[in-house]
């Protein structure tokens, strides 16, 4: 069942605010987490851009803000901070590279599907609820790799964690892409289909 939600074209409002107030907040969680080291900051930089994620959506459905920009300000948030803080947490060592390149070719497989669905005149797809449930763990996990990394006391606790919230992020995150994957090839092919009948 799909539910009707009016779309606007609309710039300026609340939750793209808060999703460009995410992306200005990628360089400086970058740099906080290659140049100081100020894994404290940067779990702080983090967790505000766990909290908007959450704030924008639910604002955009309660004031019916829901916007086209929207729909491609917030999940390029989320892929820059997750590409983002992965490339920092393996030049850091906090996690092994073949884990980032198993999500980074999960964005290629589901990029390049995505190229062929704007070939046939479609928008990008909505996000769905795996896609958000991924996000939603992978960005809870990641600030508290960044503690248990920073503090000794805290470690025993945030550690597993914060290991369990990237882990089940990670496999939410290969499912949701295979997911997209499958839609936009029944998408196709019903074109196809229609075409030929």
């Amino acid at each position: 069942m799909t539910e009707d939600v009016e779309v606007s074209r609309r710039v300026w409002t609340i939750p793209n605010l808060l999703s460009m107030l995410r992306l200005a907040g990628v360089p400086l969680f970058l740099w906080l987490l290659l140049g100081p080291h100020a894994d404290g900051w940067a779990t702080a930089v983090l967790a505000a851009s766990a909290f908007t994620d959450w704030a924008d959506g639910r604002i955009a459905r309660r004031l019916n803000q829901i916007s086209h920009l929207g729909q491609l300000l917030d999940p390029a948030a989320d892929r820059l901070y997750i590409l983002s803080t992965l490339l920092a947490f393996v030049l850091r060592g906090f996690v092994p590279w073949w884990f980032v390149g198993l999500l980074l070719l999960r964005d290629a497989v589901v990029g390049a599907a995505l190229l062929v669905l704007r070939r046939h005149g479609y928008e990008a797809l909505q996000v769905n609820y795996l896609g958000k449930a991924a996000t939603f763990n992978l960005l809870y996990g990641f600030p508290l790799l960044l503690l248990a990394n920073a503090s000794d006391a805290l470690a025993a606790i945030a550690l597993p964690l914060a290991y369990a919230f990237i882990i089940w992020g990670a496999v939410l995150y290969l499912i949701a892409g295979g997911h997209y994957v499958r839609q936009i090839d029944g998408i196709v092919r019903a074109e196809r289909k229609a075409v030929a009948t």
